[in-house]
């Protein structure tokens, strides 16, 4: 059953204000990552308010977290119980470094499965849906969670691992799945193994696309795409990480804007380079405390995601903390080419609108301080000669930027389940 919330926000952070004061007492001083931390600023569950505790309360990295788990492997010293106590083990995607490890109690793990739950309840799937996962179940947290949430709801949750494409869409005919959860590059993909097989996805069952892993969700030429390539489906976009658990969820009055779970999270947004907190309405770093992952916690850390925080009351009347655009990208993500700014994000908006693109890849590249970037697409049709001369022009009038573009051979470029790694730097 769905959860009851706070009404209003100065009962919000009265919730979450109790909650950090729980999870503190937890930590200290059983949990040898954060006792030194924590001691060392004066940190208990004695802490007098939000605001002390942000004041006071010192940051935690993804290099600090690289470097306690070297210095104590496998699993690092972020633990606040006896390893006898963990039955989950789940590591991160290794894209900005190598793997960690990370591990939670049944009493975590049902922490984030409730919390997941809130994120279907949000895009609508209750006991009465089938959902359909698209993906191999490996070390990767999220689509664990999600299927046992499912689980929790009363819906059917039909395994797709071990399948081909091809017999992945087959099954979600069969099974009669209206939910389909995926990242947003495999929906894609899904869609185009549709068409070589000859599979009409507009007599597909799904109705609602659940995706994560990557920003297309929020992105509304990538939104757009998705739709059009399943008709009658809707997306509904959300994010979270291995460290933290599932975060966020679509805000059902606004595609594009994310919720953060607040009963679950404590969030921030920091400058990125200041580490001042930035106001309501600008773009930062979004920081996060986990109030109820108590085995293996983390305590204002630094998500390294860049959010633009929208300013309150939400149209849809939710307190919860709404970021205008989901997630932006990564902070070191950014790269300055030729003096102008340019996210991921921002490029797959201009390849997606423009139209064409069956897939793309881009390369960067720096000779001394000068960064120069190029694109490879394939198109979705045969002989499309003009699409690079469409997407320079695109590129031109979004970026001021000129940006060389190369037509590749149909099948050329590689294909992704999980999250997509279209950015090669050289």
């Amino acid at each position: 059953m769905p959860r009851t919330h706070a009404s209003n926000r100065e009962e919000l952070e009265r919730i979450q204000l109790a909650k950090l004061r729980e999870l503190l007492a937890a930590v200290r001083p059983d949990n040898a990552f954060y006792e030194a931390k924590l001691g060392q600023a004066g940190i208990d569950d004695s802490v007098a308010s939000l605001a002390a505790f942000r004041a006071n309360c010192p940051f935690t990295t993804k290099p600090e977290l690289a470097g306690d788990h070297a210095a104590n492997p496998p699993y690092s010293s972020n633990l606040t119980f006896p390893l006898e106590r963990y039955t989950r083990i789940h590591q991160t995607s290794g894209t900005s470094g190598a793997p960690l490890r990370w591990l939670d109690t049944p009493e975590s793990w049902q922490w984030m499965i409730d919390n997941w739950c809130d994120i279907f309840s949000a895009a609508g799937v209750g006991a009465n849906d089938r959902v359909f996962f698209a993906f191999s179940f490996g070390p990767f947290i999220g689509f664990w969670l999600a299927f046992e949430a499912g689980e929790a709801l009363g819906a059917l949750s039909i395994p797709g691992g071990g399948l081909s494409s091809a017999a992945r869409l087959r099954a979600i005919f069969t099974h009669d799945a209206n939910v389909l959860c995926c990242t947003p590059t495999y929906a894609l993909r899904l869609a185009e193994v549709a068409k070589e097989e000859g599979i009409d996805l507009a007599k597909s069952p799904v109705r609602t696309i659940v995706v994560a892993g990557e920003p297309g969700g929020s992105i509304p030429a990538t939104r757009k795409r998705l739709e059009e390539a399943w008709p009658g489906a809707t997306v509904f976009d959300h994010h979270g990480m291995t460290e933290v658990g599932p975060v966020t969820y679509q805000c059902p009055a606004q595609a594009g804007v994310l919720h953060v779970l607040e009963e679950a999270y404590l969030p921030e947004t920091i400058d990125p380079k200041t580490a001042e907190p930035v106001a309501a309405g600008g773009t930062g770093e979004l920081v996060l405390t986990t109030l109820g992952r108590h085995g293996s916690p983390l305590i204002r850390y630094r998500t390294g995601d860049l959010v633009t925080t929208a300013e309150s009351p939400c149209p849809c009347g939710r307190l919860n903390l709404a970021l205008q655009g989901g997630i932006l990208g990564r902070a070191d993500d950014m790269l300055v080419v030729r003096g102008v700014n340019v996210y991921p994000s921002a490029v797959e908006e201009i390849l997606r609108s423009t139209g064409g693109v069956a897939e793309y890849r881009v390369r960067i590249s720096r000779n001394d301080a000068l960064v120069e970037m190029s694109v490879e697409v394939e198109p979705d049709g045969e002989n499309d000669n003009g699409l690079p001369k469409r997407l320079a022009k695109a590129f031109q009038e979004s970026l001021a930027l000129r940006v060389p573009v190369k037509l590749v051979e149909p099948g050329a470029l590689p294909r992704f389940e999980l999250k997509a790694r279209r950015w090669i730097v050289n």
